[in-house]
């Protein structure tokens, strides 16, 4: 019988192979709906569509940032209010409306010229997984698709739009030792 050897985290034991890929990591790739926000699209009476982001998710993208790990968003929808939010976080690689996230993907790596074992991906739903299988790092939040958190890497603990973002970005500063360096930041 193989042991598999944790890291306590403040998120629960990690495994070591997992804290090994987040070591690695260079460039967080993100959906929205279901990862970022809760899933839920409210829509106001002039038709415009509102969502809630979290502040803590927020707080974890800067903290990448600052420490030199680049943050993108590939999303199936399209929606202004998600350019205004990527510009106050300072994410500069937003792909929205992509119905084949894998172009999109391609296209980023090309890009940035990051190798595929240095990107982390969190998605909620199936059409994050093409994508989710070509990453070093791939991640469920805790309420994805009943399909999708087997073949993830990593399930987060906490829901999509609760956190489950944050959550990702604290493993992967916690295994390049830069958990501190971001201390003070604001969102």
């Amino acid at each position: 019988m193989t042991q598999i050897t944790t890291i306590d985290t403040c998120y629960g034991p990690i495994a070591q192979t997992i804290m090994e890929k987040a070591a690695k990591i260079r460039l967080l790739i993100c959906d929205v709906d279901g990862v970022m926000s809760d899933g839920l699209i409210y829509q106001g009476n002039s038709g415009e569509e509102l969502k809630a982001f979290n502040v803590r998710d927020g707080y974890g993208i800067r903290c990448l940032l600052t420490s030199g790990i680049e943050v993108a968003i590939i999303t199936g929808r399209k929606a202004k209010l998600l350019e205004d939010r990527a510009n106050t976080l300072g994410i500069t690689h937003l792909y929205q409306g992509q119905s084949d996230k894998l172009l999109a993907y391609r296209e980023l790596l090309d890009k940035l010229a990051v190798h595929p074992g240095d990107v982390a991906y969190i998605g909620d739903d199936l059409i994050d997984w093409p994508v989710m299988a070509e990453v070093g790092l791939s991640a469920a939040v805790a309420d994805a698709h009943p399909l999708l958190l087997p073949k993830a890497d990593y399930v987060t603990q906490i829901a999509g739009g609760r956190g489950a973002v944050r959550e990702l970005c604290d493993l992967i500063l916690l295994a390049q030792n830069k958990l501190d360096e971001a201390k003070g930041l604001s969102v």
